[in-house]
């Protein structure tokens, strides 16, 4: 079996980055929420702080298309194009069956 993994950057309207921060939030709240979502996260680039990025990962093909169907979804893609300054990009891959997430060998705390 495989998961589906997935990266995309969202370069965000400075001006618009409450309104961001608040339907990213409550976006995550609901794709988090869904049966066949293993994580889904924000973050806001250090390079760039008005980039905003998120990392998603889904049990397989089969809850990739409920999410694509979701409530939620359709209205996260309804608002976001007034919010966003360009066009996001994505990285979408098919990955091996994984548990989750694991320890970092090479950093541990001292």
């Amino acid at each position: 079996m495989m998961v589906i993994l997935i990266v995309v950057k969202f370069p965000v309207r400075p001006e618009r980055a409450d309104e961001w921060v608040a339907l990213a939030a409550d976006y995550a709240r609901s794709v988090n929420a869904e049966e066949g979502s293993l994580f889904f996260e924000w973050s806001r680039s250090l390079e760039d702080p008005e980039t905003f990025v998120c990392v998603e990962g889904f049990r397989d093909s089969e809850a990739g298309a409920a999410h694509v169907g979701t409530d939620a979804f359709k209205r996260f893609v309804e608002q976001a194009p007034e919010l966003v300054a360009a066009q996001p990009q994505i990285i979408y891959v098919d990955a091996p069956d994984v548990s989750g997430w694991g320890p970092m060998g090479e950093i541990q705390p001292r």
